[in-house]
């Protein structure tokens, strides 16, 4: 799992095997105690472009507004660190804000 940014108490992360999917996405894990529970799925792009969208979220409406928000911001830095992701390479984790 390729561990690419931290925001508020969400860790979103890219996952190796993802890669043989239609379209480029990023899952969303909350801290919760000592554990991470999945939350969100969200396309970041169409076709090589930038197009976010929520494929599947338990989150409420701002929650998940604040994610898009900080995702599209930080668009560029998650694609490159996904695509470090893809292969095999280290990640680099960093806060991000909305």
């Amino acid at each position: 799992m390729g561990q690419l940014a931290f925001l508020k108490m969400f860790l979103i992360v890219s996952i190796p095997t993802d890669i043989n999917d239609n379209r480029r996405h990023v899952h969303i894990f909350k801290k919760g105690g000592r554990h991470l529970r999945s939350v969100a799925k969200i396309w970041i792009e169409r076709n090589g472009l930038k197009e976010i969208e929520i494929a599947e979220s338990t989150l409420s409406s701002k929650e998940n507004e604040m994610i898009i928000t900080a995702l599209d911001k930080h668009w560029v830095f998650i694609n490159e660190q996904i695509t470090k992701t893809f292969k095999g390479e280290k990640t680099i984790v960093k806060n991000i804000e909305k």
